[in-house]
């Protein structure tokens, strides 16, 4: 198995964490680092793998807005197993999980694995609640995925150019026939970022709804329910939401022993997190029509992935313009 990691680091808070992570993982899987980070920053890093870790700048070769993608088709290409993990650099694996990874991508193209965050501060806290939600009513999304590099291969990769790359990355393994293993047992942990970085990422994620029609919906709908409920005075009708919220999100934290890594507490961050995303979700569609995408490094991004005819239409509706995708992934 060989484990790629997508990095581009300003700054070296953690490395030491992280080195002592790859010197784990370097004993039980083959490493690649696909660095983009600045020249200094990358020679520091060299320094501290050496003989730990493969250690490679992104292709220059590959083009595109999104440079975990081009780590990702850097790092993919230059594998020397079938069986390959994608994971960020906060993604902590064990031993357990990486051989589930390797038993399921016997018989799956792509495997979707479960992070859950250890520590839990309150921004990890009130995140979890999303992943509770979507436990719940289907599969998370990780900040790690894994994959038969030859289904990789054969599918040219896949669009450098959207903002929320593992959906795109799982639509294109099945738009190419291939198989997708999502076990809601097969748990990850993952590091929280500081508060900062996440209050700075809340409109960034919602974005991402722009590619998923019936989640971009379902956000944008909270502030109206919300405004008419509080106008016809109906606070029964607006706890029992709630309260119903709140039950989505448990059966999520019990699924496949969920609580093994859920605390109770983290189904009553469901709402918040919930009231949250109907506010960044008119942020987003705002940043779509207003400014043509939303930030991402030095450049803007406009599509959250490859639009669905439905996406086209509704962002049409709100945007008042054709969301027409013409990329193509090149090999």
């Amino acid at each position: 198995m060989t484990y790629v990691l997508p990095l581009r680091w300003h700054t070296d808070v953690g490395l030491a964490q992280l080195t002592d992570y790859l010197r784990w993982l370097g004993d039980r899987v083959d490493v690649l680092v696909v660095d983009g980070s600045p020249a200094d920053r990358y020679a520091r890093h060299a320094e501290a793998w050496r003989g730990l870790v493969r250690h490679v700048p992104p292709d220059p070769g590959v083009r595109g807005l999104n440079g975990k993608v081009i780590g990702v088709r850097t790092g993919v290409r230059a594998a020397v197993h079938e069986q390959v993990v994608i994971a960020d650099d906060d993604v902590r694996y064990d031993e357990a999980a990486l051989t589930a990874v390797h038993r399921l991508l016997g018989r799956a193209d792509l495997v979707r694995p479960q992070n859950y965050f250890d520590p839990l501060p309150w921004h990890a806290w009130w995140d979890t609640g999303r992943t509770l939600l979507n436990r719940a009513l289907g599969a998370d999304y990780p900040g790690t995925l894994a994959v038969r590099r030859s289904t990789f291969l054969a599918m040219g990769g896949y669009d450098p150019d959207v903002l929320f790359e593992n959906l795109e990355l799982i639509r294109t393994v099945r738009a190419h026939g291939g198989t997708e293993a999502t076990p809601a047992w097969l748990y990850v942990r993952r590091l929280p970022p500081d508060a900062a970085h996440f209050r700075g990422q809340r409109v960034r994620q919602a974005y991402d709804d722009l590619a998923q029609p019936a989640r971009l919906l379902t956000a944008l709908a909270v502030l109206p329910a919300l405004a008419a409920a509080v106008a016809s005075r109906r606070g029964g009708l607006l706890l029992g939401a709630v309260a119903g919220v709140v039950a989505v999100a448990e059966t999520g934290r019990r699924r496949a022993n969920g609580r093994l890594v859920f605390p109770p507490t983290t189904a009553l961050a469901a709402p918040l997190w919930l009231l949250e995303r109907g506010v960044c979700g008119w942020l987003a569609v705002a940043r779509r029509a207003l400014f043509g995408g939303v930030r991402y490094g030095d450049t803007r991004i406009r599509h959250a992935a490859t639009p669905t005819p439905q996406t086209r239409a509704i962002l049409h509706f709100l945007c008042g313009h054709n969301p027409q995708k013409t990329t193509n992934p090149q090999p």
